[in-house]
């Protein structure tokens, strides 16, 4: 009776083999990952929008949506604005949040850059009543290039865009995620000098 199996250079190989094809998936994994997320804060930016426009037309008030500590990557809060203060105010009521890690950027130019009002009509206004529009982007995290566009328009249409183009204001955003990890708690095991 002859025994059938593998010999130690059969299974050595298949374990070299095996770790090559691993090292070869694991970059396109992570930018299939990394792509996941933008797509999903992109996304989420975009319902956070369209819910806050929704509910100032349904309550026929201001609400405001702002982004947590003046940075959209961090997450987003959507507060009806009883005295115009908008998130100035602790005493408005808060609608909805979402809350991130701050991994993807997302940058808004200047009329979106931390916040976006809707009026009772559901119009894009600034606190004095001039009519706003805005786009904000989702950056890659290695260049300053936008991967995503969410853009206000001054009707209050709120859509999402994927274009790839090139984005100055990504730029500040690379260097933002630079000043976060460097500012980032080393790790437990991480050697002391």
């Amino acid at each position: 009776m002859t025994q059938r199996g593998f010999t130690l250079i059969e299974l050595l190989l298949g374990l070299i083999l095996s770790g090559i094809l691993a090292q070869l998936a694991v970059p396109s994994f992570k930018g299939l990952l990394e792509s996941q997320q933008r797509h999903s804060a992109a996304q989420s930016l975009v319902g956070g929008l369209r819910y806050a426009r929704s509910e100032a037309i349904a309550r026929n008030r201001a609400v405001v949506i702002h982004a947590l500590d003046d940075d959209w990557s961090r997450g987003w809060r959507v507060i009806v604005d009883l005295n115009g203060r908008g998130h100035l105010d602790d005493d408005n009521p808060v609608l909805l949040e979402h809350q991130d890690n701050g991994r993807v950027p997302i940058v808004g130019n200047g009329p979106v850059r931390s916040q976006v009002r809707f009026s009772g009509l559901g119009e894009p206004v600034f606190s004095g009543g001039g009519f706003r529009a805005g786009t904000v982007h989702v950056c890659a995290t290695d260049q300053a290039q936008s991967l995503f566009q969410v853009v206000l328009a001054p009707s209050g249409r709120i859509s999402l865009r994927r274009d790839k183009t090139e984005q100055a204001l990504c730029r500040g955003s690379l260097n933002t995620l630079g000043l976060r990890a460097a500012n980032a708690p080393a790790a437990p095991w991480a050697w002391r000098k």
